[in-house]
């Protein structure tokens, strides 16, 4: 395996260990294992547009041939392996260390919404390259947008309405519907750690002052006066 590989994310190891592959299929020897590791690096780097199934075969160390006899296509080796698998694995990354943030008790929203910009800025650090992925691909594939608000959005956005509706009954947000709610906080937050993870490398991006920025929009925006 190249060593660019060297370095594997937590999804990406587990998603490789348990060999889950689309339609109940197994990854059944090293090699595959290699093809399915290289692809997921050439995407996450170049996106879809930009890979070849040349680079990923010589990233595996396979011939190209060998790549065309499993996937007809490239789009094959993206929407019937990748996709689906990184998808049920990206489910419990997803939900993994999230769910304390939105079954915990808080004495304010402002107290909910810092705890859970540094969980999901901690989770995008931990598995960059799968959020890269998604972010680059999510726009252009309907198959992987149907998975997406099927296993992440279905579990993520019920259970974050739930505590939406524990705040409005408190008082400490404005009486909008729950699920509106939820949206503008999911969209405000996804907004804030995808220009972040574009902008890090930017001298102009001053992190803190954005971070502090995004709550402040979202607690006064929110707030029930």
């Amino acid at each position: 395996m190249n060593a660019d590989n060297d370095a594997l994310e937590p999804w990406m190891e587990e998603l490789l260990r348990e060999g889950a592959l689309a339609d109940g299929q197994t990854v059944k020897t090293e090699k595959q294992a290699r093809i399915l590791a290289a692809a997921i690096e050439v995407f996450a780097a170049k996106g879809y547009a930009g890979s070849s199934t040349s680079e990923i075969a010589q990233r595996a160390g396979v011939a190209e041939g060998t790549i065309f006899r499993h996937y007809r296509t490239k789009k094959d080796l993206l929407v019937s392996i990748i996709t689906p698998a990184m998808m049920r694995m990206m489910a419990p990354f997803v939900i993994r260390g999230f769910g304390s943030v939105l079954d915990g008790n808080y004495d304010s929203f402002e107290q909910f919404i810092r705890l859970m910009i540094d969980n999901r800025i901690e989770f995008v650090n931990r598995n960059k390259r799968l959020f890269r992925i998604v972010a680059q691909e999510l726009p252009f594939h309907p198959e992987m947008r149907e998975q997406f608000k099927t296993i992440i959005l279905t579990q993520v956005m019920a259970r974050m309405t739930t505590l939406v509706e524990k705040f409005r009954a408190e008082g400490k947000i404005a009486p909008l519907p729950a699920p509106t709610v939820a949206r503008l906080i999911a969209s405000t937050l996804i907004g804030y750690v995808l220009m972040r993870m574009l902008m890090t490398d930017d001298p102009a991006w001053d992190d803190a002052a954005e971070r502090e920025a995004t709550v402040t929009f979202l607690v006064k925006g929110l707030s029930p006066s």
